[in-house]
């Protein structure tokens, strides 16, 4: 196998790093080339589990104004507020 050194992590990157060697029990050398393999598309990441609903992030800044607008007049009712349900 063939060895690279990298340097200049900041204190970010780093403690990102010891995380992910902690929390898959590995090496930060492994941990090093588990994310590198998943930055380079040659792997896919293990899900976070301190994120939630993620799912739908591919749709950001997808839609068109006209979709937007839409949308906002398909939902506009929902923001009616019943004050019967308030008493």
């Amino acid at each position: 196998m063939k060895q690279l050194t990298v340097r200049g992590f900041d204190k970010v990157l780093e403690r990102r790093l010891r995380d992910v060697a902690k929390a898959r029990g590995v090496s930060l050398n492994q941990a090093a080339l588990i994310l590198l393999r998943e930055g380079a598309g040659l792997e896919v990441p293990r899900r976070r589990a301190n994120v939630v609903g993620d799912s739908l992030d591919g749709l950001i800044g997808s839609w068109s104004n006209a979709e937007e607008t839409e949308f906002l007049q398909a939902i506009d009712g929902l923001e009616a507020i019943d004050r019967s349900l308030w008493r």
